[in-house]
């Protein structure tokens, strides 16, 4: 890791930290700040954050053993080393965000920093902010699950929130290269995990709340006041802006002490547009009363595109310049990402939650002729929230012709259970457009061999993924490649 300073005094970083004590050298010098045991160097701080796998406090003599200085702790701590120092805080998370921030300099208060959270749309509202701020000329930044750009330059995103030291870095970084506006994409988990903690956020903006991650939050109550966390933690001059048509939308903004703006494609609202008429590849709307073609396609992508021109306009711009910028933008990698070969049109997208597998079948099915077959490619994930799968095997089977359940990232569950929970949710009357290919490949050439000139194919779940997960090993996968792969060698048969 770069560090912003190989050195810094311990008393510096304590900057609105809630201390209940300090035990050892007040003095102590901190060369690096390490998230855990595994990584720690001579000289650096250990932070004993309680998650929900492991207790870092368990680690505290590892973590010593291997050149810590200082602990940074939230349960007591039973033997005291004379040559450490012991930083006692009421959460651990917190502080090592507020102690993150400031061994960088407070980089995010240097900066126009906008949030987006919401079940779908995080990663298509900041890219297409992204795009449309660099395409107006700014330096500009983004921090997404796709990937992490500084202007041009782009780095692969392991998280969809990286922890709060790799966030204060990497803002950091966006600092010394002068970046004005950064767009940051904000899960339930990072609320959650205080990751996000203590950053200057400029806005914050809601997309849509639905079925997800009740793996991690239990209840559906849970995962939305998570949410509506980020918003409390906005200063007054911020803006907080909703979607008016998702019944959740003013819940999410109702404790926020920052100015609340509002869009919509059916209720009244700060920020109005209207889909007019769209294909596979665009559509014509309306925003704000001024119409443009968009290459994007979908009434998702409507309110994503509605929620980032609100944005845009909330930060200043101007109304002309921020339509013609986003005239130019695309979709990102693998949300609906079209392809067509031998007139057979694929489709890849990041759908891996009921919600936004119904509204990407809905969409499709809106545009097409249904003269032709619309066949869909299905998996779920291992080790996450189990409630979900048999409703979306529901959505895919009642929403398309054919329907391929496969595997997606097993991880260390049974991929066939998975089939298995996921055709659970299939009605009576659909089972016979139904089949099951464990392995996903053999389901894309499966696909491939069912459909015809004119079909679509519809490979849901994975979206810009470059990898499958099975028993702990992450293995070369892409769908976009594999689909392509496919429908070239059937026009070759």
């Amino acid at each position: 890791m770069n560090n912003y300073a190989p050195d810094i005094n311990l008393i510096d970083l304590l900057q609105g930290v809630v201390v209940e004590h300090i035990e050892g050298s007040e003095n102590q010098k901190i060369h690096s700040l390490e998230l855990d045991s595994r990584e720690i160097k001579q000289g650096a701080c250990f932070f004993a954050i309680r998650g929900a796998q492991s207790d870092g406090h368990k680690f505290v003599r590892q973590a010593i053993e291997k050149g810590a200085v200082c602990i940074v702790h939230q349960n007591p701590i039973e033997k005291i080393h004379q040559e450490v120092s012991y930083v006692r805080v009421a959460n651990t998370s917190q502080a090592m965000a507020i102690m993150a921030s400031n061994f960088y300099d407070n980089p995010s208060k240097k900066m126009k920093l906008i949030g987006v959270t919401g079940t779908n749309g995080k990663t298509s509202v900041a890219t297409l902010l992204y795009q449309t701020f660099l395409g107006m000329g700014y330096s500009t930044g983004l921090i997404g699950t796709i990937k992490i750009a500084i202007e041009e330059e782009i780095y692969q995103a392991n998280h969809t929130t990286p922890h709060s030291i790799a966030i204060n870095e990497v803002l950091f970084r966006m600092t010394s290269r002068s970046c004005e506006f950064v767009f940051m994409e904000v899960s339930s988990h990072s609320i959650d995990q205080n990751r996000v903690y203590n950053l200057d956020f400029d806005g914050m903006v809601f997309t849509n709340l639905s079925h997800d991650h009740l793996d991690y939050h239990k209840t559906f109550d849970h995962y939305r006041d998570t949410k509506q966390k980020a918003f409390s933690w906005l200063k007054s001059s911020a803006f907080a802006l909703f979607n008016r048509d998702d019944k959740n939308g003013k819940i999410m903004v109702q404790n926020a002490q920052a100015s609340k703006y509002s869009y919509a494609l059916k209720s009244k609202a700060d920020f109005k547009a209207r889909l007019i008429e769209q294909d596979l590849k665009s559509m014509l709307l309306e925003i704000n009363g001024q119409q443009a073609y968009f290459a994007l396609s979908g009434i998702f992508n409507a309110y994503n595109l509605t929620a980032a021109f609100a944005t845009a306009m909330l930060l200043g711009k101007e109304e002309d310049e921020v339509v013609k910028a986003l005239t130019k933008v695309f979709p990102p990698k693998g949300r609906f990402e079209l392809m067509e070969v031998e007139k057979i049109t694929g489709i890849i997208d990041f759908a891996h939650t009921p919600d936004a597998l119904k509204n990407v079948l809905n969409n499709i099915n809106n545009i097409r002729s249904k003269n032709e077959q619309l066949i869909t490619i299905l998996g779920c994930g291992g080790n996450r929230d189990k409630s979900k799968r048999p409703m979306m095997g529901n959505i895919a089977a009642s929403m398309s012709d054919r329907v391929v359940f496969t595997s997606d990232n097993p991880r260390n569950e049974d991929p066939n259970q998975i089939i298995k929970d996921m055709k659970k949710g299939v009605m009576p009357s659909d089972i016979k457009k139904t089949i099951s290919v464990q392995d996903r490949e053999e389901a894309i050439k499966t696909a491939v061999m069912l459909s015809k000139p004119g079909d679509i194919i519809l490979l849901a779940g994975k979206g810009h993924e470059n990898f499958q997960d099975i028993d702990g090993v992450k293995y070369d996968f892409n769908d976009f490649q594999l689909l392509n792969q496919h429908l070239k060698e059937l026009s070759n048969v």
